[in-house]
């Protein structure tokens, strides 16, 4: 096939996922025309971003066209959750060493799960010949003056993560190790399960929605949970005390055929700074936690509180992550391309 081809063949039929008559998601026109015509919701505000996943880089080079296609999308996603907004529309472009039908039906077939399940749509992108690579650009929208940024937290505000930490990282070591088949011909359910998540995480729309008004700053933890903490600080001019005890781990980090040769002490902060986990980092009052609870239990999603925010002071300088046990800064080891 041709580029046009595969665009009518198999990407413009994704522009037509969650398009049912009368409910056109502000999508006046879609994919087939130069440009996208979008209407946005009356009293919002637009959220974009962009992300580029490149082979070998973002995933490794014998990952599934499914898994490819899925997260892709679900890491783009994450970004509209940790700010807080309804996901709207996105563009695609993908870069292809060929026109392998079968590759592209399969990477379809990946993203078109999470755009049903998300309620996004496709609105537009370009297909061009290369070495494999897929930029994304998303749009969502959040009622005026709600956004959740980074550079809200104050001091006093509790920490929090959703989910657990660690599966992002636990899962590329499986991946790196070649453990998929031997963890499914035992029945490992955890390295089974953090091989899921890195493959196909869960960005956090639904969290995300809800502390909308609620939290104080958010980040979603795509490098690493204490480099993104970090962001925050940064952003906020504050300090935070960490405790690491407390932040929910995945159990498949202490598997002893993972990260051979780390002893066990080591692991904690090995999934603190693995990065690929796309759980949501946030902080808000500590005369919220019944609020934050709340929210946790309605959605089903661990709210974990693992720190506060706490004062600059003349030991320590701003975006400090500081253990509570010692009492000493964190070494901030995050996913960082050009290191």
């Amino acid at each position: 096939m041709n580029e046009f081809e595969l665009i009518q063949s198999y990407f413009s039929r994704l522009g037509n996922v969650n398009r049912l008559p009368g409910e056109e998601g502000g999508v006046v026109l879609g994919i087939g025309d130069d440009c996208a015509i979008l209407q946005p919701p009356p009293h919002s505000q637009l959220v974009v971003s962009t992300d580029t996943f490149i082979s070998g880089v973002h995933f490794p080079d014998q990952t599934s066209p499914f898994d490819i296609g899925y997260k892709a999308l679900a890491v783009n996603l994450s970004d509209l959750a940790a700010m807080g907004a309804m996901p709207l529309w996105f563009t695609l472009c993908v870069t292809l060493p060929s026109a392998d039908e079968q590759w592209v039906s399969s990477f379809c077939d990946g993203m078109e799960s999470l755009i049903i399940a998300s309620g996004i749509h496709l609105v537009g992108g370009d297909t061009t010949k290369g070495p494999l690579s897929i930029s994304i650009h998303v749009t969502g929208a959040v009622t005026q003056g709600l956004a959740l940024r980074r550079d809200g937290a104050k001091v006093g505000d509790d920490i929090y993560v959703s989910g657990e930490i660690g599966h992002g990282v636990a899962g590329l070591d499986i991946v790196l190790a070649a453990l998929g088949d031997e963890a499914a011909s035992v029945g490992s359910v955890e390295l089974l399960r953090s091989l899921e998540r890195f493959n196909r995480p869960k960005p956090r729309n639904d969290v995300g929605g809800k502390l909308s008004g609620l939290a104080t700053s958010a980040i979603d933890i795509s490098d690493g949970l204490l480099v993104d903490l970090r962001h925050i600080l940064q952003a906020s001019q504050v300090v935070a005390e960490l405790d690491m005890g407390a932040v929910p781990v995945a159990p498949s980090v202490s598997d002893e055929r993972l990260f051979v040769g780390k002893p066990s002490s080591e692991r904690r902060r090995i999934a603190c700074s693995g990065g690929d986990d796309y759980e949501l980092c946030f902080t808000a009052p500590g005369g919220r936690r019944d609020s934050v609870e709340a929210v946790g239990s309605l959605l089903a999603v661990p709210l974990t509180r693992v720190g506060r925010i706490i004062a600059k002071t003349g030991t320590f300088r701003v975006g400090d992550v500081i253990d509570k046990v010692s009492q000493k800064s964190l070494p901030l080891a995050g996913y960082n391309h050009f290191s």
